[in-house]
Parts: structure tokens; C-alpha cells; sequence
């Protein structure tokens, strides 16, 4: 793959920097979800050092969907790079569960310490996260868990956007170059409604059932009674006609939802941020 020519000359740049910067080090951590950037970030790492001194992390906790969970599994053993499932206790950390506006702070606190422990056991030089330039401008309260933790970013100091790690992710033939942002369950929570086992299985069955219906960009958000379901502006049209539209309330109804709505505005990510004011 060094002989890459269908990148623009910026992102081949920035692609160089980033093997030579993971170049640094000799054995490292990945904190791997199976999401475009951990997947590109790995596969990098992998070229960069060789398999045998990467170890691709994952947590396997109720806030990442099961065929999540499987594809990441999956795309990590394609890659050839060793995998190792950690169990991050965040479900028992009650300034998680009451999921307050910085809850991604505390869930990844519970994984980077778990991670950092585990590199020094292993002789493992850093732990490294897929966050990229783009992260830096929204808000993301992870990131100051990463900053807690001392976990390096190699995307962001390569100075790659999502769009370049796309076009990388493309070019080195990662089935996850075009897909969809897939955050964790618990993100469909509003902050302040407290998260449980049971309602992130809501949510997760919920957007499996709609993506058995064709559909691949969408969210289930869960306002406790209330579902509120986005999909793209011109797929609403699909869901609110007869026989779909009953098919989908009863099913709804069946995960224990009283109301069941779909949201006008369609699918925007980080929709849960809107109903706070971001310093």
C-alpha cells in the first residue's frame, strides 16, 4: 500500500505522517470499537509495527449493539491483528448511569484505565484512540478522559479529518470506508434519563428491526415512554404509510414504548446535543 496514488497530495501527506509517528513506537494498544477510525487506525498500526506488537482492545459492555460487536470481531481477525475483549464496568459507576451531560467522560474513563493497566502488563509503549480533527470541534467529554489517561491520538496528530480517513479507509480496502457513524446506544438516551440494561436493549432491538426494513441510516432515541425515530428526510415518507407505519408502531409497542413518534427534522448525528448549551 506505499505506493498509494489516488489520495490528494494533502491526505498522502498526512497518511505518511501518521505511519511514520506509529513508527515511535514499539508495541501499542489500540481501543478498538470497529468504527471507521479505530478500524483505520488498527489497520495502520498493523502495517506500521506488525501484527504481533498490536493488540486491538474492545469493550464488550450493553452500550455496543451485538452485531456490532460481531462485525468489529470480524473486521479485526481480516485485518490480522490480535484481538482481546475487556469488560468495562461503567454499568456499576452510578455518575455513568444517571447519564449526565458528560457520561461519555465517565464510560471512557472505565475503559482507558482498564487499557492502561493493561498495556503495562503487557510492555505496551501507549494506548491509542481513533480520534480524529474533526472530534476536536464537537462535543465530546470522552476526550478529556483520553487527555486523563494519557492515550494518544495518532489520527488527530496526523491531522486527519474523517473525510481523509475515509479516503485511506477506501484505499487499503476497509469494509468500513462508506459506513454510517454507528456512536453507542447509550448516546440515544437523553442526558439526565437514567440508562439501563433494559433500555439500551430497546434501543438496540429497536434499530435492528429498522434496518430490517431497508433502512441504514437512522437512529432510536428513547424518551423513556416515548420513542422518537430519525431517518433520512426523504425515507420518512417510507415509514408513515400504511401497512409500514402499523407494522412499526406494533413493534414499538411490543418493546414496551406507550408513544411512537418519528422526528420531522430526520436523522442528524448528535441530535441529543441540541437540548443543551454547549459552552
Amino acid at each position: 500500500m506505499d505506493n498509494i496514488t489516488t489520495l490528494t497530495a494533502e491526505q498522502q501527506e498526512k497518511y505518511d505522517r501518521l505511519r511514520e509517528n506509529l513508527k515511535q513506537y514499539q508495541k501499542v494498544i489500540v481501543a478498538y470499537s470497529g468504527g471507521v477510525d479505530s478500524v483505520c487506525l488498527l489497520k495502520v498500526a498493523v502495517d506500521s509495527l506488525g501484527g504481533e506488537n498490536v493488540l486491538a482492545c474492545i469493550g464488550a459492555s450493553e452500550s455496543l449493539a451485538r452485531s456490532e460487536y460481531k462485525k468489529a470481531l470480524d473486521i479485526a481477525e481480516r485485518i490480522g491483528a490480535n484481538i482481546e475483549v475487556v469488560h468495562p464496568k461503567e454499568m456499576e459507576n452510578p455518575d455513568y448511569k444517571k447519564n449526565p451531560a458528560d457520561r461519555c467522560f465517565h464510560c471512557k474513563s472505565e475503559l482507558y484505565a482498564l487499557l492502561q493497566e493493561l498495556a503495562q502488563r503487557r510492555g505496551c509503549d501507549a494506548v491509542l484512540c481513533g480520534t480524529n480533527v474533526d472530534d476536536l470541534g464537537d462535543f465530546r467529554p470522552g476526550l478529556q478522559a483520553a487527555k486523563k489517561f494519557k492515550v494518544a491520538s495518532p489520527l488527530e496528530e496526523a491531522g486527519l479529518t474523517k473525510e481523509d480517513i475515509r479516503a485511506i479507509s477506501k484505499l487499503l480496502k476497509l469494509p468500513t470506508w462508506n459506513q454510517p457513524a454507528q456512536p453507542c446506544l447509550a448516546s440515544r438516551m437523553p442526558y439526565g434519563l437514567q440508562i439501563t440494561p433494559e433500555r439500551l436493549k430497546q434501543i438496540e432491538q429497536g434499530e435492528e428491526f429498522l434496518r430490517s426494513l431497508g433502512l441504514s441510516e437512522l437512529r432510536v432515541r428513547h424518551h423513556d415512554t416515548l420513542v422518537r425515530i430519525e431517518v433520512p428526510p426523504q425515507r420518512i415518507g417510507d415509514l408513515s404509510e400504511d401497512p409500514r407505519r402499523r407494522q412499526i408502531v406494533d413493534f414499538f409497542k411490543t418493546l414496551g414504548f406507550t408513544y411512537v413518534t418519528i422526528d420531522l427534522q430526520g436523522f442528524r448525528s448528535g441530535s441529543g446535543n441540541e437540548a443543551i448549551e454547549i459552552q
